[in-house]
Formats: C-alpha cells, structure tokens, sequence
C-alpha cells in the first residue's frame, strides 16, 4: 500500500471540507434538539456533485470507487456533525447499489440522475422486527398481481423514511418454507414510497435524532413490474454486492467521529488548567488520549486496506468486517474518552463530546454486530466451527 498522500484523495478532503465549514457544532446541536432532517447540508452536496460520487459517470456521477466514498465519508464524520451528517448523504453512495448492477438501463436512466441530483431520497426496508440480521427470515411478502406485486408487512429501523420519496424494498416472492434454500424467494424493488399504502412511524432513539428511523407497516401496497430490480426470487444475491462498502463507511465515519472528540478532548486538556497547572501535563488525562490516537490508526489502516481490497477485485470479506468492527471500538473509545477528559463539562452539550458518543454508538451495533463479525472471522478465517 502506498503511504503517500494521494492528489485526488486529498481534493475530495478539501472539497468536503469546504462544505463542512459551512455547517458549524451550532447547526449540527440544533438539529440534535429539533430532530429536523438536515436539508440544507444535503442540498449543499448534491450541489457540488458528491451524491453521485459512485454512480456511474452515464447517469450523472463521478464513478468512482469504495476508495474515494470512504475518504469522502470520514471527512464528512470528521467535522462535527458525526453520524447525522454522515446518514444523510451515506445511503446514496452504495444503497441504490443493486440499481447500479442488476437495473435495466431504461431503470438506470430513470432512477439514478435524481438520485445524485438529490431531487430523489431513498429509504431502505430491509430489516423486520422478528428477523434482525437474519435477512431470509423476512416475512414482508410481494403477492404476483396483474401488472405487478400487491406488498403487506412490516420493516423497521428504515432510516429517512420520513422524509424519501422512494422505498428500496426487500420481500419474498416465495415463501421460506417452499425454498430449497433460505436464500431463495427474495425480491427486491425500488419504488414509490406511497404514504396511503405505507405508515410511518418514528422511532425515538438515543442518537442521530435528525436521520430519522422508523417503523413501517406496508398494506396493500401496488408495484409495478418494471420496478422490480433483476430477477424475481434473486434479491438476496444482490444485497452482498453491497454489504462490504457498507462497513468500510461504517468504520470510516466511526473513526471520523472519534478523530474530532479527540481533537476536542487533547485542545481542551492543554487550555484547562486545574492546581495551577494543565491538566494535560498529568499522565493519566495523556496517556489514555494518546492510546485512543494509536488505536484509531491502527482501525484506519484496515479500513484502508479492505477498501482497497474491494476496488481491486480482491476478497476483503475479513477486511472489510474487521475494519468495521475496529473502527466502531475505536471510535466509540475516543469518544468516551473525551468526555472524561472534559470532565462535569464532558456531559454539558455545548461541548459537543456527549453528542459524539451518543452519535458514534450505534455503529458498534449496526450494519451487523459486533458478535456476528467475530463470529464470521472465527469461522471464515480461523477455520472455526459455524456458531450462529
């Protein structure tokens, strides 16, 4: 790998950047209290093109790789606005994948271009109360109709369904128990978000109060069949293809967050001064932050690697699970960090360090826990017994 500071990496840091100066602490605290979705940050990117950053240059976009999404998304995490920042243009990048891949070029033409302009949101229905991360156990159920499917079911943690007007839907066309295999009978259309059909209703939760999550309840919802994507019953095949971007921006933007808390938290320990002195000249307020710097390094490096793993065509399966995992841990960690640093004002939220661990939280939980990946790297590289 080559350590050197790559030209084009480093104008898509100053390109975000310039953006991210416009939206300062106050903007992201207010969206934290009000709970409105960030509207102007996103139009501010998909003004300057970075919605589309990995959608194919035909439709709109720059069609660039897993390598340039990551360094655009741990610069948008790195600038206070933590994970609500990053949820908000985060799905663009590699969510409509399967549109990318397995789309006919008329649902390419139609459904891309608004999507990197940003006049499309997308929400995604793929996780069911009783399935969790076991994605085959879904029961949302596509009914063949005349002309399409008739929907009925329920998703939850859809993220930004408040706000999208458009649903990428995972169903089963066949039901689990006539499959050969549990992968068989899943389906995948992207669609009109009808609210007459679709109620929503949020989910109050602990962080990135701006990037709604929601629990939705489907009834009777028509779809056409040109909005299927690909192959009815093949949906499952599909969704991998976007599994391993997706936890590499995971570990990217938890090591953002965790790069600006202990920014905050080591500015902090060299002003504070306590019994005359500051209390960054005691070793046990340096040595813990100097701990967390190392650690995100280090979860850095694996991001980095599975990302290039990815874009040269190469298994990163263990690469890019583990750099997620790391980063989450190493992100979560500095951000805890800093609010001890701080101290009483740690949990006072104009110093911004409590939202950041309150934001970081969630991605040691999601896209898929962290029991799961050490699960997946005990069995997939150590040769381990199958666990789960």
């Amino acid at each position: 790998m080559d350590f050197a500071v790559n030209p084009d990496h480093q104008s898509i840091r100053d390109g975000i950047a310039s953006i991210m100066k416009r939206f300062g602490d106050d903007y992201w605290l207010a969206r934290d209290e009000d709970g409105q979705f960030p509207f102007e940050f996103h139009r501010a990117m998909a003004e300057g093109g970075w919605l589309g950053l990995t959608m194919p240059e035909e439709y709109g976009g720059s069609g660039l790789g897993v390598s340039e999404a990551m360094v655009m998304m741990h610069e948008v995490a790195s600038h206070g606005g933590g994970l609500a920042a990053a949820s908000t243009v985060h799905i663009n990048l590699f969510g409509p994948h399967p549109i990318v891949v397995f789309g006919t070029p008329e649902q390419k033409q139609r459904w891309i271009p608004p999507l990197v302009a940003g006049k499309a949101q997308c929400c995604f229905g793929f996780t069911e109360p009783d399935a969790g991360l076991n994605s085959t156990a879904i029961k949302t159920f596509a009914e063949k109709v005349p002309g399409g499917y008739k929907v009925r079911g329920q998703k939850v943690w859809t993220s930004t369904a408040q706000v999208a007007n458009k649903i990428m839907l995972l169903t089963r066309t066949t039901r689990l128990e006539d499959c050969k295999r549990p992968t068989d009978g899943i389906t995948i259309f992207y669609t009109d978000l009808d609210r007459s059909r679709i109620e929503v209703k949020r989910i109050p939760k602990m962080g990135r109060k701006a990037v709604d999550s929601n629990a939705i309840f489907i009834d009777d919802l028509f779809i056409p069949e040109e909005n299927r994507i690909g192959e009815e019953g093949k949906g499952f095949s599909y969704i991998l293809h976007s599994l391993n971007p997706e936890r590499v921006l995971i570990g990217a933007e938890a090591i953002g967050i965790g790069q600006d808390a202990l920014r905050r938290a080591s500015e902090y320990a060299k002003e504070r001064v306590v019994f005359g002195r500051p209390i960054g000249m005691n070793q046990g307020i340096q040595h813990p932050l100097a701990e967390r710097w190392m650690q995100l390094e280090a979860a850095f490096l694996m991001v980095n690697k599975a990302a290039w793993l990815y874009d040269n065509d190469l298994p990163c399966g263990a690469e890019a699970n583990s750099g997620k995992f790391l980063g989450a841990r190493a992100g979560y960690d500095a951000c805890l960090q800093a609010v001890m640093t701080f101290g009483g004002f740690g949990y006072a939220k104009e110093y911004h360090v409590e939202r950041l661990l309150r934001e970081v939280t969630i991605t040691r939980l999601a896209p898929i826990t962290e029991q799961l990946i050490l699960s997946f790297v005990a069995e997939k590289v150590l040769g381990q017994p199958k666990s789960y």
